[in-house]
């Protein structure tokens, strides 16, 4: 047993990034949740994000079913809110540096290397790296991202004023992105594999009746076509077996989620598809690591899931930190 008390500085060996309680790896909502929580228990935290803060609930354009705003809230300035929270706190929160591996040291201490070469050492480790959008590995994908395809209608939606373009897949994520693309676009066109949208019902109403949507189901995309930039969707009829080509200046491409899970491939426990697996109390098969939000098996890609998720996280970080 290792007789340091919580918040306590600790020795550094191979560290260049400083030592802490808890590394949080992620700052969506489940890893800004777990960050509030310990840090104001007096546990030393930092979060370290890969890219900007907020995670894929940041590119939301309104938030509508979180608990406390009836009117509903932009994802950014939801996740503002929670950054500001944590830090207030205490949480040090570190932006667009990348966790490569996550490694034992010995007993209640483990090492996040990050690719701008900087190493963390942690007594625990949160994984709250949620997920990324599916691609759809199709000819024209990797060419034309950037130049015309994107995978975020709220990040690149004002680039498309007043032109046509196709939302490719009809979920809930597509639906509400498609919403936000519905006040720039001159038309869009929603593309879907099923021959229904899987959608929340009040999404696909308000879609469904807009004046300046289409709607194609049971269609299986093939291509995205283009010269300099995107020009078209090829898409073909799962019934009948007719390939339609539709002519366009953008595509968005909403076909699912993976969990960023590659740096712990072969250390923690995960389900075929990827997620991380965990108890009740976000524990995963490695000592002193927990996950937490949508990285996890088994769980509700929800932001209301994701921060109930990296509240127990916190908690049990604590307990486990006392015993050490």
């Amino acid at each position: 047993m290792f007789e340091f008390k919580i918040g306590e500085e600790l020795a550094k060996p191979g560290a260049t990034g400083g030592l802490y309680d808890l590394v949080v790896i992620g700052a969506g909502p489940a890893g800004m949740t777990a960050a509030i929580y310990a840090a104001r228990n007096s546990i030393k935290t930092l979060v370290l994000e890969k890219s900007s803060l907020g995670g894929l609930a940041a590119t939301t354009e309104l938030i509508e079913n979180y608990p406390g705003f009836p009117e509903g809230i932009a994802g950014a300035e939801l996740m503002d809110r929670f950054q500001k929270q944590a830090r207030r706190f205490g949480a040090e929160i570190i932006e667009f540096d990348e966790v490569l591996q996550i490694e034992p040291v010995k007993q209640g201490l483990l090492r996040a290397r990050t690719d701008s070469g900087e190493v963390y050492e942690a007594r625990a480790v949160l994984i709250a790296t949620g997920s990324r959008p599916k691609k759809l590995h199709l000819p024209g994908e990797d060419e034309f991202y950037g130049r015309g395809l994107s995978y975020c209608a709220t990040c690149d939606g004002p680039l498309f004023k007043n032109k046509d373009v196709v939302v490719i897949g009809t979920g809930s994520s597509g639906l509400q992105e498609g919403l936000n693309l519905l006040g720039y676009a001159k038309h869009v066109t929603f593309v879907e594999f099923l021959p229904y949208s899987p959608a929340e019902k009040i999404l696909q109403k308000r879609t469904m009746s807009h004046e300046k949507s289409t709607f194609y189901f049971n269609q299986q995309v093939t291509e995205i076509k283009g010269e300099r930039v995107v020009t078209a969707v090829v898409m073909k009829d799962r019934a009948t077996g007719e390939v339609q080509e539709l002519p366009t200046e953008g595509v968005f491409v909403y076909v699912g989620y993976a969990p960023d899970t590659k740096f712990v491939e072969g250390q923690v426990e995960m389900n075929k598809w990827g997620y991380v697996k965990t108890d009740g109390k976000m524990h995963t098969n490695m000592e002193g690591i927990f996950a937490a939000g949508d990285v996890r098996a088994d769980n509700v890609a929800q932001v209301t899931v994701a921060v109930s998720d990296g509240t127990k996280a916190a908690l049990a970080v604590r307990e486990y930190l006392a015993v050490l």
